[in-house]
């Protein structure tokens, strides 16, 4: 840590414990005799704290008389502020249950720390925004069934509707895990009916029931294998993992060297300033998706195949805009 996160340490130690031995902050904070020494001397100097050495006590503490004694800014980082937020986000939706008597201490406790910097927390959840992407609304309350059953190791039976072909079918699963993603909810599972693996939108069952039947397991390489290999979370049992090589405009670039597609990725910078970034995939269609919304910034160099099946989408795209854009003429 750094020394301005050394102060508000020993702050908070003092505050909280009262008075506290020069080998009890050593071992608290993990720094060595001179460096804190020296902490307490610019924190008492320069920062005016009211600290003094309780010889009776044996130990440092602040006085009664606080003055004008604060410390410098000291805020959250990037992750730090988006948990706290987060978690206070997703307590603000939750609805009536059996957490209810729990959740007031657990608000308020967040807001304490949001505050921790100086700053009132209702001045941070104004100034700091939270957007969902693309989150559904559940239709149904199975959520709870379904995670039960997980930790339970229980198998469900599920009546689940394939948004892809508009179909409606019902399954007994062995959960697996389940898995945020892009603000909605999915459960890895072995999947009876199929005998294979398969990933299902929490939100698209329209039923759900934990049966008394052990759920199977299943390792979890071969779910890591199957799931985490390729871009995104989707998957297909007899597809191959693919490389899919990307080049964006120069202009573009200069955000997309700053993202992170995949935690196995591979970008190369050209002379021109344009990127060529490299992502494993398995299931092209959310790869597509999502090349998609850089249009004309992005091109699909290979495999063969994904290029034509994004090409092809281009066309019947462009087919589709070409009609009214003549009419509209």
């Amino acid at each position: 840590m750094d020394r301005t996160e050394r102060f508000y340490r020993i702050d908070r130690l003092l505050r909280d414990r009262g008075c506290l031995p020069l080998e009890v902050l050593l071992e608290e904070i993990g720094i060595s005799r001179a460096t804190l020494l020296r902490d307490l001397s610019y924190m008492r100097d320069r920062l005016h704290a009211p600290i003094v050495f309780d010889r009776v006590r044996g130990g440092y503490r602040f006085t009664e008389e606080r003055g004008h004694y604060a410390l410098p800014g000291l805020w959250f980082n990037a992750t730090e502020i988006h948990a706290l937020l987060t978690m206070q986000h997703l307590l603000g939706e939750l609805e009536p249950g059996l957490l209810v008597a729990h959740i007031a201490p657990l608000e308020r406790r967040l807001k304490g720390l949001l505050g921790e910097g100086g700053f009132a927390s209702a001045e941070v959840m104004q100034r700091v925004r939270l957007v969902p992407a693309a989150k559904r609304v559940h239709r149904g309350a199975f959520f709870e069934v379904v995670a039960s059953a997980l930790l339970a190791r229980r198998r469900l039976r599920v009546t689940h509707f394939n948004r892809n072909s508009g179909e409606f079918s019902t399954r007994e699963l062995s959960p697996q895990r389940l898995v945020y993603y892009r603000d909605n909810w999915y459960l890895d599972s072995w999947c009876h009916l199929r005998e294979d693996l398969r990933s299902f939108a929490v939100d698209a069952f329209l039923a759900a029931m934990a049966m008394p039947e052990s759920a199977l397991e299943i390792e979890t390489s071969r779910i890591a294998t199957r799931f985490d290999a390729g871009y995104g979370i989707f998957s297909h049992p007899s597809a191959m993992l693919e490389w899919a090589v990307l080049r964006f405009s120069a202009w573009r670039s200069r955000w997309v060297e700053s993202e992170r597609w995949h935690p196995e990725q591979r970008l190369r910078k050209l002379h021109s300033g344009e990127v060529e970034l490299e992502v494993p995939f398995q299931d092209p269609r959310e790869l597509i998706g999502d090349i998609l919304r850089y249009g004309s910034h992005c091109e699909v160099l290979g495999p063969a195949g994904l290029r034509a099946a994004f090409a092809a989408e281009v066309q019947a795209m462009a087919k589709r805009y070409a009609g009214k854009c003549a009419g509209d003429g």
